[in-house]
């Protein structure tokens, strides 16, 4: 009875964190469809066919503002041979955003959904903290989930062969 009991309980508190899961390795990501620095609207599945480092971030968040950087770094590596970076932000203000991108030299596709932690993005894909980021083939499936730079770039090498 007493590990009845157990299972219940462990059951009870992991089903919902199950249930409420990000994409996964293997599976296709959620779509996005957000509105990017020029105005335009842009979307995760007009990008299949490259592969793309999808980057949660927000101008507030020193860890982001720190992978910025790095990132600045593999896009300038291999941005021609077939990679995109597409980074969503969090932030509340756009002005914040705006100078955040002009501050890093991001010339990589930028989206915003205003909102934070309440934003309709962070809710549909769990976010939990940021940065956070998914490597996606070119086929569009999740291959890779919160991955260092270095992780990313030797990732690179490999589903970026010709």
């Amino acid at each position: 009875m007493i590990h009845k009991n157990i299972f219940i309980l462990i059951t009870s508190i992991f089903l919902p964190l199950v249930m409420l899961a990000q994409p996964n390795y293997g599976e296709e990501p959620y779509e996005i469809i957000l509105p990017g620095l020029n105005g335009d609207t842009v979307s995760l599945s007009s990008l299949k066919g490259k592969v793309v480092l999808l980057d949660f971030w927000a101008s507030w968040c020193a860890p982001c503002r720190a992978a910025n950087r790095d990132f600045v770094k593999l896009y300038k590596k291999h941005k021609d041979n077939g990679f995109e970076i597409l980074g969503v932000s969090l932030d509340d203000e756009e002005k914040h955003w705006r100078k955040a991108v002009t501050k890093d030299n991001i010339t990589w596709l930028q989206v915003i959904d205003r909102g934070g932690w309440q934003a309709k993005t962070a809710e549909k894909w769990k976010l939990m903290a940021i940065p956070t980021n998914y490597l996606i083939n070119q086929h569009g499936i999740v291959v890779g989930i919160d991955l260092l730079p270095g992780e990313i770039d030797k990732a690179l090498s490999l589903l970026l062969k010709k």
